[in-house]
């Protein structure tokens, strides 16, 4: 998926490789120019690699073309903005689940009001130990990355708490699909059910399910957290985009408002809970 962070990559590796040609140089040429192997040449015209605001005044500097030094680093400063909010999950998780739980349970914890969507999972936040353990493994087969898979099931239990008290208040709509999608064995995913089913009527919670034949002016692209009405965390399958401009913070409040209409609640969420519970294969 193309991604304005990568867009914004591309777009300097070619402004890049504009001045390299302007200047009457090759790659090979510009390499030994800058005392740089060629492959970084080639990395970063091909917007492979993220330049450093040093690597374009150098840039400026070998094509002879110091007076574009200010625009490069606009542009550099600009990328690690994006960069920033475009947070790759294989990097995030080089250190394993428990620092990314860590990380999520502060901003929870910090948080008043949360506003959730998700389209085919369970939130972490009313995960069961066996569903959490499921997902991980999942997440750490599927990345590569450090499997300390029982230190990041503590971790999620560990961000549990914050369902439970009182100055908070979580906002969660599902869709019907996450009933279905087993992350974990039949009877582990019943008793997910079953846990799920406890929140409904929490004085913290309001727990909506869009059920699947319902009519919906939109589609359940992928899930969403919107804290406090001023960040909303983004889940790509590669990614979590953290996002903070106005804008974006508007429009997802205004996505997740639509979705709510779709939504049923109380006793009829029950309902489809419990429908989903007993079309589960025990033996």
């Amino acid at each position: 998926m193309s991604t304005d962070y990568q867009q914004a990559r591309e777009t300097l590796g070619a402004r890049l490789r504009e001045l390299r040609t302007e200047a009457g140089l090759n790659g090979k040429e510009i390499a030994q120019r800058l005392g740089w192997q060629r492959s970084k040449v080639s990395r970063l015209e091909t917007g492979k690699q993220t330049a450093t605001a040093a690597d374009v005044e150098a840039w400026a500097e070998a094509t002879g073309q110091r007076d574009v030094t200010d625009e490069l680093r606009r542009t550099v400063s600009g990328i690690r903005r994006l960069e920033t909010a475009h947070r790759s999950w294989k990097r995030q998780l080089a250190a394993g689940h428990r620092a990314v739980q860590a990380g999520h349970a502060l901003q929870e914890a910090q948080a008043k009001t949360i506003h959730i969507f998700e389209s085919a999972i369970i939130p972490g936040i009313f995960q069961t130990p066996d569903y959490a353990r499921g997902v991980l493994t999942d997440v750490s087969d599927c990345l590569g990355t450090p499997r300390d898979i029982e230190e990041g099931v503590r971790a999620r239990m560990k961000r549990q708490e914050t369902v439970y008290d009182p100055g908070r208040h979580f906002h969660v709509l599902l869709w019907e699909a996450a009933l279905h999608v087993f992350r974990c064995s039949p009877s582990a995913m019943a008793a997910q059910l079953n846990r799920l089913s406890g929140f409904i009527g929490l004085d913290t919670v309001t727990l909506g399910i869009i059920p699947l034949a319902a009519r919906t002016p939109f589609s359940p692209k992928h899930g969403f957290w919107l804290i406090d009405e001023r960040l909303v965390v983004a889940d790509t399958w590669n990614a979590e985009l953290w996002l903070d401009a106005v804008d974006d913070v508007t429009y997802y409040r205004k996505v997740w408002d639509l979705m709510r209409e779709s939504a049923v609640f109380d006793h009829r969420a029950h309902r489809l809970i419990a429908r989903a519970r007993a079309g589960i294969p025990l033996s």
